[in-house]
């Protein structure tokens, strides 16, 4: 199947491997394999993947060097797939520039929903560069006129508001860490003022969501940080 999606498959356990290529395979993706970090960035120079699907604990390298090395070329989506389960461990594949990270053992119907997503997420800046509008659901941002509306209903935001939802926006579909949304938003030196953060996601989903107690777009991730859902 010549347009079926390209997924790299960084993993050292042949068990996982092989259900993820069955898997996988099933789903009508074209699935490579590498079985050490330094096979899998010159399996991603050469395959030009969609996608990659990356575990941290390698033989030869951390998984994090792995992300660092492929995000000096390629902004391509990278998914975690992990044992390793702290918050501090998701925040630094995160923060190297993995899009998702998901904890082993794990569900394959939710693995196939993050790879959707993090496909979108891949297609959809160029979408956005021509059309200068976001739009998920009821939610509508207007980035060239700067302007939000909930069911066609305008929602006025104030400057740092705006500015938070754009980032978020920008980085549809993927999970942002606190201090990436910080620097961003307030920048450098306001990495670790996470409760401003709080203060303004709290009044982001007053005004955009239709219970802020069980937000629809504006999502946390726990210990992690946030993410827009597409």
């Amino acid at each position: 199947m010549t347009n079926a999606p390209v997924i790299i498959v960084i993993e050292d356990d042949p068990p996982i491997r092989r259900f993820l290529r069955t898997g996988l395979n099933a789903q009508n993706f074209t699935v490579f394999e590498a079985d050490t970090g330094k096979q899998g960035i010159i399996e991603a120079g050469v395959r030009k993947p969609d996608l990659v699907i990356l575990d941290l604990g390698l033989p030869d390298m951390d998984g994090v060097e792995v992300i660092k090395a492929i995000r000096t070329w390629s902004a391509i989506p990278i998914i975690i797939l992990s044992a390793r389960s702290s918050e501090q461990h998701k925040i630094d594949a995160l923060d190297a520039g993995a899009d998702d990270y998901l904890t082993k053992p794990f569900g394959f119907g939710e693995l196939l929903a993050r790879i959707r997503v993090a496909l979108r997420h891949a297609i959809r800046p160029m979408e956005h560069i021509k059309a200068d509008v976001f739009v998920t659901a009821n939610l509508k941002v207007d980035l060239h006129n700067r302007v939000v509306s909930i069911d066609e209903q305008e929602v006025h935001l104030t400057p740092i508001q705006y500015r938070l939802l754009v980032v978020l926006v920008k980085h549809a579909g993927r999970v942002l860490t606190q201090q990436q949304i910080l620097k961003e938003v307030w920048g450098p030196s306001y990495s670790e003022n996470a409760h401003y953060l709080r203060i303004y996601m709290s009044q982001l989903r007053q005004k955009l969501e239709a219970d802020p107690t069980q937000p629809k777009f504006l999502l946390t991730e726990s210990g992690v940080g946030y993410r827009l859902k597409v």
